[in-house]
């Protein structure tokens, strides 16, 4: 069988290592030294400062809203996980959709403008696929409208921007580490600000508002990452190397035989590429899913990466339709990309597309 991904399990006698550090300190939470090791060493391997772990990507959403005071309206993009919208709507925050651009996938700067009302008080784009969002042009937004602007940067581990990380860009930048991403503490996330009163903010927030034992200086709720969680991810982070090697093998496996007969994501040529996904986009939604259906019964199985389109779901304030968005979550399809594949399981999986156009030829 051959999933979209599979999480990555790094040596086992390293996270024993780390594990019997957690049992001779009996530290299993409250910013123990494991988390304070990793956050450390990610903030170098990622070039940033102010990096905050949380327990999972959508809280990290949340915690960054709260402390960044975003309210009313936020404008956002449609085509991204449904962490992106539901962490809004949870907030008390109204999102509104700025459509994306049909090649980048990423939220178009051309549609934001018209999207903001008097009670706009942020913007919330996603780096969709790893791939770098407009980011000086929505910043030039962003400053003429004195507006915030928290990057959902779930998917853009690692990916830098004209020789800069692409986390350091806007009010803050949230990471998702859940166990399928391409770095994971099994679950987990990271918030990285750009002011380092809007980080000391936030470290209070995620520990119930509590500065000492004696003193509760603010509204706070449990968002802290666990001594377990930062084992993981230090054992991890040790086989980065290992890990975006296999997968930009497969990657460009698929980008090689596949380029010339579906369309592929456009990647920002000032932004590198993490290897993270490999999404194909097919003629209409009835090649999709002969194209899914025909994996399926070799037991391979892709994902609709991301569908539906999140301005179709019932529980927003009802928004213009964002065509362009509906148009590619419909067609669109993310290949099994993971270290550990085959090149003939890499193989296979192009026979099966390359065959299903042919017959709908």
């Amino acid at each position: 069988m051959i999933n979209v991904t599979r999480p990555y399990l790094p040596d086992r006698e390293k996270l024993n290592n780390y594990i019997d550090r957690i049992y001779e300190t009996a530290w299993l939470t409250n910013n123990g030294p494991l988390v304070q090791e990793l956050t450390a060493r990610l903030q170098e391997y990622l070039g940033v400062e102010n990096l905050l772990l949380v327990s999972n990507g959508t809280s990290a959403l949340q915690v960054a809203y709260k402390a960044l005071g975003v309210s009313g309206q936020a404008i956002t993009t449609p085509f991204s996980f449904v962490a992106t919208t539901s962490s809004l709507v949870w907030e008390g925050i109204e999102p509104v959709f700025a459509d994306i651009d049909p090649e980048s996938f990423c939220m178009d700067p051309s549609k934001i403008e018209e999207a903001i009302t008097s009670k706009t008080t942020a913007i919330v784009p996603v780096h969709v696929f790893g791939n770098a969002c407009e980011v000086e042009e929505i910043e030039a937004i962003a400053c003429k409208h004195k507006l915030k602007v928290i990057y959902d940067g779930a998917h853009a581990f690692g990916v830098k921007y004209k020789d800069r990380s692409l986390l350091s860009y806007g009010d803050a930048a949230t990471l998702s580490f859940h166990a399928t991403k391409l770095f994971h503490t099994i679950e987990g996330g990271a918030i990285i600000f750009r002011k380092k009163e809007d980080y000391e903010k936030a470290r209070l927030m995620i520990k119930f508002g509590i500065d000492d034992a004696d003193s509760i200086v603010g509204l706070g709720i449990n968002a802290k990452m666990n001594e377990f969680q930062a084992a993981m991810g230090l054992c991890v982070l040790d086989e980065m190397d290992t890990i975006l090697e296999e997968r930009a093998k497969i990657w460009n496996l698929y980008q090689r035989d596949l380029g010339g007969l579906v369309r592929i994501l456009k990647l920002n040529p000032y932004s590198t590429n993490n290897y993270s996904y490999f999404p194909i986009v097919l003629e209409n939604e009835e090649t999709l899913l002969a194209v899914k259906h025909a994996m399926n019964e070799q037991r391979i199985y892709p994902r609709r990466y991301f569908y539906p389109s999140l301005d179709t779901l019932d529980y927003i304030v009802p928004n213009p339709m964002a065509a362009v968005s509906r148009d590619i979550a419909a067609r669109i399809l993310c290949l099994p990309i993971y270290p550990g594949m085959k090149e003939h399981e890499v193989a296979a999986i192009i026979e099966v597309i390359e065959s299903c156009l042919k017959t709908k030829e």
